[in-house]
């Protein structure tokens, strides 16, 4: 009859019971799930580095990132007793109200309630800040410059790739969460068809494999030994492919003129690339003053009737310096340095001033050609590269240059004589008749180009001459029309059938001034459409002299005169005149920059390495390490507070964590005053404090309902306190810094007996 009346009773304690043992229900991960979704959402994050350059925004979607898997990891803690889908939403609303909140703060603090509520004004901000990055990405080039506008973009975002990662691997959905991490990953170098970044690829593997691990690990369905062996084998996989097959992937290609946008051979068929239709952004240039220098890729001196081949010298180190200078020393100089980035330009020579004396920031692989002052590499490519070069403007005065014959041209024993048209010898001698120097033939060469003639790509093509062969030369200077490939093979052979050394030179144009600047040094933009040729002349003493014939673009040479009371020839006056048609005099294809020198010193300014990136990467480390034992912190004072208005649930589970933590024994199958005894007998605890605390296990199990406990904040702390000291330094240490009741499958805390 008793044991009837009561079986309810005893069925129902038992259950109650059955609560406190971890083995009774399905294990769940607290900090795993937080953790791997921002490890996944910075490794999803590092691709978009290559395309944006280090600024503000790195540090935004950081700290966004942090503060929404801090914020779910936190928020479904606190509510893991709840049923599952008010947990889900509860963590979704708090995610979103703190991404929101934070990101406000970051970008548009000044216009928000407290920093971090909204207002309409906000919004306003946040629409034209949009705006504002909508438009960099459409029309600006990678690197985009850092700005308030991506750094809202990027931290909005990043704050949804977090969330969903969060809530993915939240619920052990491993597959969607590895194909989002790939698909945000991959997508500046589907955009850019860039270099492959292998190094991404092996960590996203990595990334995955401990994705897979984790999940099947923690599956309540599948046995631990066959979840794990399936995890680990394809993640290694993965892992294999991603390693093996990326490096052939097709990555060098153009696509919308965002990929590689130009690539230079050491030829002259530039009209191609000239006639693009949309011209792409192809190289910067950050120099002091208003201009830029015109920048060689190579040079060809060698015709053999059809085209011009290039220079093919031997090549040194860079640590070997550029040669000997080929100027005398009562030529003045001027030292200028010049910081190039190269985005879409593929080619095995890079661009520099000349004539360049030293470089900085290239790899070893990059070689010197001190014949004609270029860098050259048989394994690298341009695009990418990003470098210094130091080098020396020669500013000879008029009175020096005409008073030098140029050089005579080298006759090759070994080749066979090229029989060039009349008209190329004929009009070179009309057009140069009334000169009496070879430098004034060369003035009024360029002078009778640039005057004379159009600039066309398309009369080329239409009349059939769109090359640099003798015969091509020839209808050119009937036609009058052409492009710079024309003007400066014309002016070559001309220059040759006078006697004089010459040579053709493949670069660029000095690009447009941005508002961007680098420093004190303003940065120019070149575009592909920039391409460019033209002649040099060499004069013994002074070195290679280059020319601009080509009409309507560039700059013409035209040298000042010097006078004598001022310092010797050697010092650059007032200019004489002249009849190049210009309106600024300069020493060459080169613009004059007037005192600009004058504010180099020593070396010149180089660029630094950006630390910012290096600062956001330790600090986000930091955090992470950091933020188990900050959850922790959190949980306990929960409990604590709990305890203190009597929920001996909330004690208790503390109390059995901070056991694990501490790596003491912890079994299942003990009962509370089991437990209880052993702590007194093994770890000193208080014996008065525990029994406080098991008669308010026991009492809420067995109790009527509505009865409540005393303050259990007190005891609790007082046993707490002692099972710390009963261990070890390091012990403790690992339990505050790596808590591993957070690690460990977590059962629900217990509540009161029906």
């Amino acid at each position: 009859m008793f044991r009837a009346e009561h079986a309810p009773a005893t069925i129902d304690a038992a259950r109650a019971n059955s609560r406190w043992h971890r083995d009774r229900e399905e294990p769940t991960g607290v900090v795993g799930p937080g953790a791997l979704a921002a490890t996944a959402s910075l490794v999803a994050m590092w691709p978009f580095t290559s395309v944006i350059a280090p600024g503000g925004w790195s540090l935004t979607v950081l700290v966004v990132i942090l503060a929404v898997v801090g914020t779910g990891t936190l928020v479904r803690n606190l509510l893991r007793r709840r049923a599952a889908w008010i947990g889900d939403l509860a963590t979704l609303s708090a995610q979103i109200l703190v991404s929101v909140a934070v990101l406000t703060l970051l970008v548009a603090g000044d216009t928000a309630l407290f920093g971090i509520l909204p207002t309409s004004t906000t919004l306003t901000l946040f629409g034209a800040l949009g705006a504002v990055a909508w438009e960099a990405v459409v029309f600006g080039s990678a690197p985009l410059d850092p700005s308030p506008a991506l750094a809202a973009v990027m931290g909005a975002g990043f704050a949804v790739v977090a969330i969903l990662l969060d809530h993915l691997l939240a619920h052990r959905s491993a597959v969607l969460a590895t194909l989002l991490t790939g698909a945000i990953g991959a997508v500046p170098m589907i955009i850019t068809l860039g270099d492959t970044n292998v190094v991404w690829f092996v960590l996203f593997g990595l990334l995955a494999l401990l994705i897979f691990r984790y999940t099947a690990r923690r599956h309540p369905e599948s046995p631990r030994r066959s979840s794990t062996s399936l995890a680990v084998t394809v993640g290694a996989a993965a892992l294999a492919a991603t390693v093996i097959v990326t490096p052939l992937l097709p990555v060098t290609a153009s696509l919308n003129g965002n990929g590689v946008g130009v690539t230079v051979d050491a030829s002259l068929r530039l009209g191609d690339d000239l006639r693009q239709p949309n011209p792409v952004e192809v190289l910067t240039v950050a120099a002091k003053g208003e201009t830029a220098p015109y920048l060689r890729l190579t040079t060809l001196s060698r015709f053999d009737g059809r085209v011009w081949q290039p220079d093919r010298g031997d090549l040194q180190s860079q640590a070997d310096g550029f040669g000997a200078p080929e100027w005398g020393e009562d030529i003045a100089t001027e030292e200028q340095n010049t910081s190039i980035r190269v985005l879409r330009m593929s080619s095995s020579w890079l661009p520099v001033p000349y004539p360049a004396t030293e470089v900085q920031g290239l790899t070893g692989s990059w070689r010197v050609s001190p014949e004609n002052r270029t860098l050259f590499s048989r394994s690298a490519d341009a695009v990418g590269n990003d470098y210094t070069v130091t080098s020396s403007r020669l500013i000879p005065t008029l009175e020096q240059i005409r008073a030098i014959d140029a050089a005579a041209p080298i006759v090759d024993p070994e080749a066979e004589p090229v029989e060039l048209p009349g008209i190329i010898a004929e009009l070179a001698t009309d057009v140069t008749a009334a000169a009496s120097t070879d430098y004034d033939r060369l003035v009024a060469l360029q002078n009778w180009f640039r005057s004379q003639f159009a600039y066309s790509l398309e009369t080329p093509v239409e009349e059939g001459f769109d090359g640099t062969g003798a015969e091509a030369v020839a209808q050119f200077l009937e036609e009058r029309s052409g492009y710079c490939v024309h003007f400066a093979g014309a002016f070559a052979l001309m220059a040759e059938s006078l006697g004089m050394q010459v040579r053709i030179v493949v670069g660029y144009l000095p690009g447009s001034m941005t508002e961007e600047k680098r420093g004190s040094e303003s940065v120019f933009s070149v575009t592909s459409d920039q391409l460019h040729s033209w002649p040099e002349v060499r004069f013994p003493g002074v070195g290679w002299v280059p020319f601009e014939p080509t009409a309507s673009l560039g700059v013409p040479t035209a040298f000042r005169a010097g006078v004598t009371q001022n310092g010797g020839p050697g010092s650059p006056s007032a200019p004489a005149p002249t009849t190049a048609p210009q309106a600024e005099e300069t020493s060459g294809p080169e613009v004059d920059r007037g005192e600009a020198g004058n504010e180099s010193t020593g070396g010149g300014e180089l660029r630094r390495l950006d630390p910012m990136p290096v600062l956001f990467t330790a600090i986000g480390i930091v955090v992470l390490l950091l933020l188990p034992a900050l959850i922790r912190l959190v949980e306990r004072r929960n409990r604590l507070g709990r305890a203190r208005r009597g929920d001996p649930a909330a004690a208790w589970a503390e109390l059995r964590d901070t056991l694990i933590d501490l790596q003491l024994p912890v079994s299942d199958a003990d009962t509370p005053r089991v437990r209880a005894a052993g702590l007194v007998r093994e770890s000193g605890a208080d014996a008065s404090a525990l029994r406080q605390l098991t008669d308010a296990v026991e009492q809420a199990n067995y109790a009527r309902a509505g009865e409540a406990s005393a303050d259990l904040a007190a005891p609790l702390r007082e046993v707490l306190v002692q099972l710390r000291h009963s261990v070890d330094r390091p012990t403790r240490v690992r339990a505050a810094v790596l808590p591993r009741s957070l690690y460990a499958p977590r059962a629900a805390e217990p509540g009161l007996a029906v």
